[in-house]
């Protein structure tokens, strides 16, 4: 087994798909037989820079960029100094021009700043990851980023929805709680879902919780009927709009131990915190009442990602 292991970020990555070292909370992207493994911290900071890039309708090359450059500069740890004066994610230093040093701490504006650099670059699409990194960073070590391509390829190809179950984490369950709904429908921690969800994407078409509370519509037992749970919507069902939910999946797994979720379901795929070693297995669905495809679709979870917390 080839592992790397840098004890201050907590990193290892585990090539020809031998799978992750053991530990109650780790993540892993697999792609082509190679596999990456992250720590919760890393794993979350992946998935910041994986919607942003959904948000903004970036392309995968431009994840797979950005995450080179983050595991080169701060192993996808949200770092508090560097040389001289850089910071965070990416290492950017306010006294370059990137922002106050609060706002290049800040994942979200550190990835929009990257990102804001690199789409300014004509062809970045078309260079190799080493040279556009560079591009952006003008680093003193110009040819690291190279030891990162095929990790940064790997997260992107799992977090931008290209590979389909293919980003998993191993947590631990979380605890029970009591609860009750607030005034739109949806318990605290439902509500911080609906929060990050929010923060990293934008407006999502969400549903599943009202203000007077789900009666109907859902399997018995259902956590819609508790405000436990959300569905994020991609319809109609296509390739695209598939690749898209997966975008979701993957970021509420990446964030599944932040925000207690207890199961996430897409695509006739479903993960459990009290099941998290086996990562994504396949979701069996109570039959349909009438047998259709549409509703089939439906049960299926083809057309909605959903989302509950304990």
């Amino acid at each position: 087994m080839a592992v790397a292991v840098l004890a201050g970020g907590g990193y290892y990555a585990v090539h020809n798909g031998l799978g992750p070292l053991p530990d109650p909370e780790t993540c892993s992207a697999t792609a082509d037989d190679y596999s990456v493994a992250l720590s919760a911290e890393q794993a979350e900071n992946a998935s910041i820079i994986a919607a942003v890039a959904q948000r903004r309708g970036l392309p995968a090359r431009a994840i797979s960029i950005a995450m080179a450059t983050a595991y080169q500069e701060s192993k996808l740890v949200n770092i508090n100094g560097g040389d001289r004066d850089s910071l965070g994610l990416f290492q950017q230093r306010p006294s370059q021009g990137w922002g106050t040093k609060a706002e290049v701490l800040d994942p979200y504006y550190a990835t929009n700043a990257f990102y804001d650099a690199l789409v300014k670059i004509d062809g970045y699409q078309d260079m190799a990851i080493t040279v556009a990194a560079q591009k952006v960073q003008r680093s003193a070590f110009p040819d690291a980023y190279a030891d990162h391509e095929q990790d940064g390829r790997t997260i992107a190809s799992a977090m931008s929805g290209y590979s389909q179950a293919a980003f998993s984490c191993t947590v631990e369950e979380p605890g029970d709680s009591d609860e009750k709904p607030q005034p739109n429908g949806l318990t605290p921690r439902a509500n911080a879902v609906r929060a990050s969800l929010h923060k990293a994407f934008g407006r999502l078409p969400l549903g599943g919780y009202s203000p007077d509370g789900v009666t109907s519509g859902h399997t018995s037992g259902s956590a819609h009927y508790d405000g436990r749970a959300i569905d994020v919507f991609f319809r109609p069902v296509s390739s695209e709009n598939t690749r898209r939910g997966w975008v979701v999946a993957h970021y509420l797994m990446a964030n599944a131990d932040r925000l207690q979720i207890d199961h996430v379901i897409f695509d006739d795929q479903i993960w459990s915190a009290s099941r998290s070693d086996d990562g994504w297995r396949q979701y069996d669905p109570p039959s349909s009442a009438d047998g259709s495809a549409a509703t089939t679709s439906v049960l299926e979870h083809r057309d909605h990602v959903h989302v509950d917390v304990a």
